[in-house]
């Protein structure tokens, strides 16, 4: 845990108890704050007196008299599409609002670090696709390499839940826009801008605010080196903007996939399965990522490009980035290679809830059978037709598959119902060399409580074929 600092003996509102609610309100405890716990869900209050902290409606006027802050859960509106009640409270009562990245950020160091050989780094990494795949990547070469390194954030643990520093340690944080948007403190040393796509527009308040929200990550925090995606346009601005803000040297490294970076800068791409880093006009590396088989498809290979970037920076060498990237098995749930049976590929992409996460899964492989289905998103797999030619056939699943059905229209498919029958008739019909994937396109909460759920389940049947 991480003792909050800056709130000794002050009345704190920790609105939100989740995994970070709770971990937020034990660490402002342990740093000597009053915290003043309340969620709308009773249980959730129920398991915050369980560990006797203060519960009052931080929604009611009264419940305000001495407290200095609201530290607000991510996943809570605090503007768009409206302020939750509790939000709009404090703003009337003048609290400080902040999140549990901002108070990690002003709490990580402490005086110890003096005595440190090697000062502790942070990563951060954000974007709208690939996060948890890059940052899990990025911590699996570090460990492989042999340094202490932690995971957190939007994935593993919560900031404040992570041990305190030691020396020479590296901390690595997934960042989402609701939380780089509101933390009143950022300053990673390293920060990974991956890419932007529609996502959140209603939290947002469109795509600038969007955007706004991953570009405080750079703007405010001042990393000394940005990695940043340059595949939309959003990112090319940013790596501009990063470099004619710089002083001393360039602080930023370009990544791609798929298009051949020029410059005299700092880049690392992918290209036909190939990563090359440049640096000043000239190749200083490269590997063959096409049998890295925990890296699938030209999605994955930007997540690599973006890893091996940061491992760069923390001046790891090209050979020891290399191994990492071989030995990385893949991150549950996401395009994750879970078995083979008689040559057929047996892949688990659960995590792939809409129409642009499947589009990926289903241009890293060939010879597909694909199964799809669950509680669709709007426009259903409409998008994804003119990738039939890499499906042999389709399996649906869930309340989706009559809907699907009719959108694959003359495209061989077959409504399967559930997963398990689904499972069963593809692998009736794959032969060796096929790959069965599942890549859902939809949430699953019409048969499973999530998606990790589902990927489990899938997990059990690849097992039980095996």
């Amino acid at each position: 845990m991480i003792p909050v600092r800056g709130y000794d003996g002050k009345r704190v509102g920790v609105l939100g108890l989740g995994r970070s609610g709770l971990a937020t309100a034990r660490a402002l405890r342990a740093g000597g704050a009053d915290p003043i716990c309340w969620d709308d869900n009773v249980e959730a209050r129920s398991v915050a007196q369980d560990e006797r902290f203060t519960v009052a409606d931080l929604t009611k006027e009264r419940t305000y008299e001495g407290i200095a802050a609201v530290i607000t859960s991510p996943g809570i509106p605090h503007l768009y599409p409206s302020p939750h009640p509790a939000i709009e409270m404090a703003q009337r009562q003048g609290a400080v609002i902040d999140n549990d990245i901002g108070l990690f950020f002003r709490s990580f160091a402490t005086e110890d670090w003096e005595e440190f050989e090697r000062a502790p780094r942070i990563v951060c990494v954000t974007g709208s696709n690939g996060k948890s795949t890059t940052t899990a990547l990025i911590v699996h070469i570090l460990k492989q390499a042999g340094h202490d390194v932690q995971m957190g954030g939007n994935i593993g643990r919560g900031v404040l839940d992570l041990d305190p520093a030691r020396d020479g340690m590296v901390v690595v944080l997934e960042l989402s826009s609701y939380q780089t948007e509101l933390a009143r403190a950022l300053s990673p040393d390293i920060a990974v801008f991956l890419n932007l796509s529609p996502d959140h527009l209603d939290r947002h308040g469109g795509m600038g605010g969007y955007f706004a929200a991953k570009r405080r990550l750079f703007s405010q925090g001042g990393p000394e080196r940005a990695i940043i995606g340059v595949d939309e346009r959003e990112g090319r601005y940013l790596a501009a903007q990063l470099r004619e803000e710089a002083e001393q040297g360039d602080p930023v490294i370009r990544i791609s996939s798929g298009t051949k970076l020029s410059g005299d800068g700092w880049s690392v791409f992918a290209r036909k399965g190939f990563l090359a880093e440049w640096r000043k006009g000239r190749q200083v590396a490269s590997v063959d990522l096409r049998e890295v088989s925990g890296l699938p498809g030209a999605h994955n290979h930007q997540n690599a490009c973006a890893a091996w970037a940061a491992a760069r920076a923390l001046n790891l060498g090209p050979r020891q980035i290399e191994g990492g990237l071989r030995s990385y098995p893949g991150l549950r749930h996401r395009c994750q290679t879970v078995g083979e049976v008689r040559g057929v590929r047996l892949v688990n992409d659960s995590k792939a809830t809409n129409a642009d996460a499947a589009e990926q899964a289903l241009k890293a492989f060939k010879r597909i059978r694909w199964i799809a289905g669950g509680v669709a998103k709007e426009g259903g797999i409409a998008s994804l037709l003119p990738l039939m030619d890499r499906v042999e056939k389709t399996y649906l699943i869930g309340e989706a598959a009559h809907a699907f059905s009719e959108q694959l229209g003359e495209h061989p498919h077959k409504v399967s119902g559930t997963l398990e029958a689904a499972f069963a008739d593809a692998l009736a019909d794959a032969v060796d060399g096929e790959t069965i994937l599942l890549a859902p396109a939809c949430a699953s909460f019409d048969q499973f409580p999530s998606f990790e759920a589902r990927g489990e389940a899938f997990e059990q049947l690849a097992s039980n074929a095996s």
